[in-house]
């Protein structure tokens, strides 16, 4: 297929050929992954100033996203991928071919650093695909990258959610791009300069709070490095509908919902069956299982309550009178209890490439994907445009990466989501928190993109 850009894609492509690290704060659909390896093309082929490309991505990224976009594009089709993936053994062997691009997942970052014993990184070009998920500095894949960071030339970061949680998790992300320049070498000199502690407990904080001005002085700082752009400033894309399809319980196990959450202890099947939690984040999790239908014990096996989502959500496929739907499950009982109860309908789980190609060929009616094993990269477009999410979960970043697997660029139908919320539960919770827990980032996305938006 020939490329032919948009104007927002060459800016994205004309930052990284000219900058020796950037922040592509790209909102899903609008080209990430073809923009960065048009630079790579042109650093590699035009430039000659770079000749390995190290790329860690998510897993299911890793495996099929890098590789089938470079076979997608005729300017493309030249570059030598190699997946350094799989067994340990399989993974020396793919670093040992000769290739321009070496796809790695996230997980083996810490055991590629420790393979080449730190003092040694062979490769002079790192793109970070969904930078948002080295915002700890505390995890072992951020250690181990920072350790090697001065070994590299050129650093890419490409992600649509930066700031997931607030602008608390950009230190560690806006590092591996410039070493501390911008906003300090270290998450102490970060926090005491733009926030004040939040909520304590003696010596311990929990959280913290942007002082005044602090968020305009954080965007400044790095608004030189990172660009951001939105995909309604950009894109056409088929209207995103969003439903809430609510699933009250009956009065008795509602009954049942609100003693459990008041003693955290729960008797099932007439008390030959008791379920304990320890604390109330325990209680949380357990009744968003009891607000899906089914609950696990301490020895992880899983007891039935209800089936008022499953009915829900056999009557969305039903009237979707052979469309393909995309289900979004939480707990493995989810899946489970999905497969047998929507078995006339030969569900499939989300697994390889092989899913990934059946879905986009329209082979598969109902699809079953955990959003975070499906929540970065995977272009699904092409195979529906209906979402059910069966349970949600707390992560802002997941819920939107997830949705943009069918709302993205080459979608040409309205993407309706459908989402299973059983009323006065902490369905209603986590539903209200995804909403509002945006808004810092967005206001950050905003500042970012004011000087591009025009590119």
């Amino acid at each position: 297929m020939i490329y032919k850009p948009h104007s927002y894609q060459v800016a994205a492509t004309s930052k990284i050929v000219n900058s020796p690290y950037c922040g592509l704060f790209l909102d899903m659909g609008l080209g990430k992954t073809v923009s960065t390896l048009t630079a790579i093309n042109e650093l590699i082929y035009g430039d000659l100033s770079i000749s390995k490309v190290l790329v860690i991505a998510p897993k299911r990224v890793a495996e099929t996203t890098w590789t089938s976009e470079c076979e997608k594009w005729d300017h493309l089709q030249h570059l030598r991928v190699s997946k350094v993936l799989g067994t340990e053994k399989q993974r020396k062997e793919a670093l040992d071919k000769q290739a321009d691009i070496y796809v790695i997942n996230r997980e083996n970052v810490v055991w590629l650093v420790s393979h080449y014993g730190g003092a040694f990184f062979p490769f002079d070009m790192v793109v970070i695909d969904e930078l948002s998920s080295f915002k700890s500095p505390k995890a072992q894949r951020f250690k181990a990258l920072r350790m090697v960071r001065p070994l590299i030339q050129r650093v890419v970061g490409l992600t649509g959610t930066p700031a997931p949680n607030g602008l608390i998790d950009l230190w560690s992300q806006i590092y591996l791009l410039d070493r501390g320049e911008r906003l300090g070498k270290n998450i102490t000199s970060y926090r005491k300069n733009y926030f004040s502690p939040g909520r304590t407990n003696g010596q311990i904080v929990f959280d913290y709070k942007l002082k005044e001005n602090g968020e305009n002085e954080i965007y400044k700082k790095i608004e030189d490095i990172c660009i951001s752009m939105k995909a309604e400033d950009y894109l056409e894309l088929p209207e995103r509908i969003d439903r809430i399809v609510s699933t009250p319980l009956p009065q008795s196990i509602m009954e049942q919902y609100k003693e459990f959450e008041r003693k955290q202890v729960m008797s099932l099947f007439e008390g030959e069956k008791v379920i304990t939690a320890v604390n109330k984040a325990a209680v949380i999790g357990k009744l968003l299982q009891f607000s899906n239908g089914a609950i696990y014990d301490e020895n992880h096996d899983y007891y039935e309550i209800h089936n008022e989502k499953l009915d829900a959500l056999e009557e969305i496929i039903d009237t979707a009178n052979g469309q393909p739907v995309l289900v979004f499950y939480s707990f493995q009982h989810d899946y489970e209890r999905i497969t047998k109860k929507l078995k006339k309908y030969s569900p499939k789980k989300l697994r390889t490439e092989s899913e990934v190609k059946e879905w986009n060929a329209g082979k598969i009616q109902v699809l079953l994907a955990h959003p975070a094993s499906a929540g970065h990269g995977l272009n699904l477009q092409a195979g529906g445009n209906i979402i059910v999410w069966f349970g949600l979960n707390w992560s802002l970043e997941l819920y939107q990466q997830a949705n943009a697997r069918l709302h993205r660029q080459g979608q040409n139908k309205n993407v309706i989501i459908h989402h299973l919320i059983t009323p006065g539960t902490y369905d209603e919770n986590v539903y209200q928190a995804l909403q509002n827990k945006g808004d810092t980032q967005e206001q950050l996305l905003q500042a970012l993109k004011e000087k591009y938006v025009n590119y």
